[in-house]
């Protein structure tokens, strides 16, 4: 009894591995087409410049009310902890590099992700599923080109311009509540924004941003053209491709700090 529970699960975990390489290797297809599509995609300009309005500014007030309450609850956070050790004229600095460095970036993908990926992947699915894109492929339009190169660079572009906006506002989040509630004075918080400010800080947030732009966009696309079984179909791959999304998102931060920390903060 024991040795067959054993085999059952040696194959189940052979069975899942095979289907992560299979995912993996699709993905890398994927990608490979959209790096053969993305010249002739850049002739569609208009089409990248509407995905960039969907992508971007469809997801600013979502992203505005995340960042004011994520700034505020820096604050707050950092007071507590600095409380009989730092002295609260840091706690500008404190807030303005944790959150263009790390949660600027991070929780900025972690929320288009969720609203764009859900998005893309729904559009695209039914389009699969109502045999629009085959359609495409009919009348000799590339649907890689047509369809996923447009998005995908629009979600690259749109990631770094809407974290910048968060970060803004996350910091005046952090103003608003160190100036009303914590007794620390608007010149202080200001001079330590000033004092404390890197450009390094910024374009290594940036840099992820444009990272978790591309995965977001990937992954709604890819799970969108792979959807099957109508209306459920297209849920489902709907829930893969926010899943998908926020998991590599936080892989990718774990490895893109290692890298960063090492080649630009070390320096």
């Amino acid at each position: 009894m024991t040795d067959d529970l054993a085999v059952r699960g040696v194959s189940y975990l052979s069975r899942r591995v095979e289907d992560v390489l299979a995912e993996i290797g699709r993905v890398t297809m994927l990608i490979g087409d959209i790096g053969r599509s993305l010249i002739p995609a850049l002739r569609s300009f208009p089409l990248i410049v509407q995905q960039m309005s969907v992508i971007g500014v469809g997801s600013l007030w979502l992203v505005a009310v995340v960042s004011l309450f994520t700034g505020a609850v820096s604050a707050v956070q950092a007071a507590y902890q600095f409380s009989s050790v730092v002295p609260l004229k840091y706690i500008g600095a404190v807030i303005l590099r944790s959150v263009i460095i790390e949660l600027g970036p991070v929780l900025t993908a972690l929320v288009v992700g969720g609203r764009v990926g859900a998005s893309i992947a729904a559009e695209l699915g039914t389009m699969k599923v109502t045999e629009q894109i085959d359609a495409l492929q009919a009348m000799a339009i590339s649907p890689v080109r047509y369809l996923v190169v447009p998005r995908v660079i629009a979600a690259i572009i749109m990631l770094p311009v809407v974290t910048v906006f968060a970060d803004a506002i996350a910091v005046f989040g952090g103003y608003v509540v160190a100036v009303s509630t914590l007794n620390v004075s608007s010149h202080t918080y200001i001079v330590g924004l000033k004092q404390f400010f890197y450009m390094k800080d910024l374009s290594s947030g940036l840099l992820k941003a444009t990272f978790f732009g591309g995965i977001i966009g990937v992954m709604g696309c890819y799970y969108g053209f792979r959807t099957e079984g109508g209306a459920e179909g297209v849920g489902i791959a709907t829930t893969r491709a926010v899943v998908a999304s926020c998991v590599l998102v936080l892989i990718s931060d774990y490895v893109l700090a290692n890298v960063l920390f090492r080649l630009i903060f070390a320096s």
